[in-house]
């Protein structure tokens, strides 16, 4: 079986319980190489849940999660080694929090929040590390002449565009989105889902984009799942799923009679 015939990311019965109350159950699907899938419900239906367990954040309670490593070998992501784990989350994998403040260092440069992904995959010049972050600046609509700056000092938007940089900077197979555009302003959210869309397309990487925001989904995921009280009631192509739903759910989602 060549790569082009193996997901980069799958997953086998997911289940997170915690004591009698359910996170996600039974969830399986496939994820292809530059393919994104969006995960979308309610507040509470289980999928920033799903998110944390498949990024290797969350012990399961059942299932697996195997993952395509870089020589072609699906492995059992439970079963790596905490260096292993770390390198992955260091390189391979990117992952962009809600609120940017947790996955940035607050109290040391822009330019330093990117070097340090560099320095990761062993980089040690410090100028081709500076210039790399200079570059990856201005991809992310950051000013260059900010690199000195810490991200205190930045407005949500712009720190959310530097932890795209962080997570972007050493090219990842992978990258998990946690409402990327959550708490922004509305014009600030266009502009950085734009951004998002060029960067995924540009990097043929592949994401995990969680949001209750469909027209976040429909801008940014090829593929949609939907999920209620932890488990996927609903998937398909994106354009399918929002143009003709046919679960109950799903069409109270789109028709915004429920509120997510």
């Amino acid at each position: 079986m060549s790569e082009d015939d193996t997901p980069l990311l799958r997953a086998e019965a997911v289940t997170r319980l915690y004591g009698a109350r359910i996170g996600c159950r039974d969830v399986s699907f496939a994820l292809w190489p530059g393919e994104v899938l969006a995960i979308v419900g309610e507040s509470g239906s289980g999928k920033t849940t799903l998110l944390n367990c498949l990024a290797g954040r969350l012990p399961l309670t059942a299932g697996i999660v195997r993952y395509r490593m870089r020589d072609g070998e699906s492995r059992d992501l439970a079963r790596l080694g905490e260096a292993e784990r770390r390198f992955l989350m260091r390189t391979d994998w990117g992952f962009v929090h809600q609120n940017p403040a947790d996955g940035l260092r607050m109290t040391v440069s822009a330019g330093a929040n990117v070097g340090e992904r560099l320095m990761a995959v062993g980089e040690r010049h410090y100028g081709r590390i500076r210039g790399t972050a200079e570059s990856w600046l201005r991809r992310v609509e950051v000013p260059a002449d900010r690199i000195d700056d810490d991200p205190r000092s930045f407005s949500g938007g712009m720190r959310q565009r530097l932890q795209i940089a962080r997570n972007l900077v050493t090219a990842p197979r992978l990258v998990f989105m946690d409402e990327p555009t959550g708490g922004l302003d509305v014009s600030v959210q266009a502009r950085l889902l734009d951004l998002i869309r060029a960067l995924v397309a540009d990097l043929g990487m592949a994401a995990l984009v969680v949001t209750h925001d469909l027209a976040v989904a429909r801008l940014l995921s090829h593929r949609m799942m939907v999920m209620k009280e932890g488990a996927v009631v609903e998937e398909g192509l994106t354009d399918r799923v929002l143009d003709d739903p046919r679960h109950p759910y799903t069409q109270l989602l789109v028709s915004s009679i429920l509120q997510v």
